[in-house]
């Protein structure tokens, strides 16, 4: 391991100016950061310690919805009343993303920003336009069982692990960042960056903007789930995940919202299943339809070709028992 300078700054602000270095990360859980320091992958000049910062409260906001600290654990977040009521998925997203020590540890900033668990990027000797740009992508042709199928290029297949942001994504949450001008608020579905040609180019993020909270919109909808298909049912990586929220009046659907994990580098907001649904019939062959033609844009290699069908598949279960649960008396 590099040495490395150690900041603990006192305020955002101080944060915020000591990140503009050359080589500066924040280090809020460490639960990603740390082990690509340890594998040599990240190798930071100095490391801004956010930790004692004022951002880990979860409060309400003043037109409905709730405003989330960078620094609420991920646990504390997934068992606030207020999220397991009008934020099912969130919660559910949240306690299948990790173990439990991790997720005591694991912050909503550092998950927004967790980097991806492709192997030729934890690999030194593997080819990885992320981990260096311009060597090449060995994923392409070797093993990528678990690579994206949607929003991929040539220079990267890699897959945006965390199952926080996929539910995020279907909740239109918007990020909070500070910079060293002004703060701004992002979309997290705009939050994060397709691959093109420059895959270690992973969010809109300039240096030193920091992650100061995650604001949620007021419920649309009453039924919410997220489910997570994965190889084992312990702490695993999802192969698809999805993120839903439906509701329906008189066999019609007047809400949905949809995101997919496991098949971007991205979480994967499925605007066109949400508009093919939206206004029609909530049943299963409209449901069958519209997942089809949001997976219709995949790009499938020999061995992850049956996402396409597990992600379809699981859509379609996802949404018909969400609207048997929005038809019970």
């Amino acid at each position: 391991m590099r040495p490395f300078a150690y900041v603990r700054p006192l305020d955002v602000g101080d944060a915020v100016r000591a990140a503009t270095a050359t080589g500066a990360k924040y280090l809020g859980g460490g639960t990603n950061l740390v082990d690509l320091i340890r594998e040599g992958i990240e190798r930071p000049e100095t490391v801004v310690d956010v930790t004692g910062l004022p951002l880990d409260t979860v409060d309400d906001l003043p037109g409905g919805g709730l405003r989330i600290g960078a620094l609420v654990r991920n646990s504390t977040l997934a068992a606030d009343r207020r999220v397991g009521t009008g934020y099912r998925m969130l919660s559910q997203a949240l306690l299948s993303g990790a173990s439990a020590q991790l997720r005591n540890m694991a912050t909503v900033g550092g998950n927004l920003l967790q980097r991806t668990r492709c192997p030729y990027f934890y690999d030194a000797a593997s080819a990885c336009n992320k981990r260096e740009p311009g060597r090449g992508c060995d994923a392409l042709d070797g093993f990528h069982r678990g690579g994206a199928i949607l929003g991929v290029s040539d220079s990267c297949i890699a897959t945006h692990p965390s199952d926080m942001c996929v539910a995020l994504a279907a909740l239109d949450a918007v990020v909070e960042v500070r910079g060293p001008d002004a703060t701004r608020r992002v979309p997290v579905t705009d939050l994060h960056r397709l691959p093109g040609s420059t895959p270690h180019v992973e969010t809109v993020l300039a240096p030193g903007e920091l992650i100061t909270a995650v604001e949620l919109p007021p419920p649309v909808a009453a039924n919410s789930r997220y489910r997570k298909v994965r190889d084992r049912a312990s702490y695993a990586f999802a192969l698809v995940s999805v993120a839903a929220a439906l509701q329906v009046r008189d066999g019609t659907v007047t809400q949905i919202r949809l995101a997919l994990g496991g098949v971007a580098p991205k979480p994967w907001r499925c605007r066109e299943a949400e508009r093919l649904l939206a206004g029609g019939p909530a049943d299963e062959t409209a449901f069958h339809h519209a997942a089809e033609a949001e997976l219709s844009a995949a790009t499938v290699r020999t061995g992850n070709a049956f996402k396409v069908a597990l992600a379809t598949s699981t859509i379609v279960a996802m949404l018909r028992e969400l609207s048997q649960e929005a038809t019970l008396p």
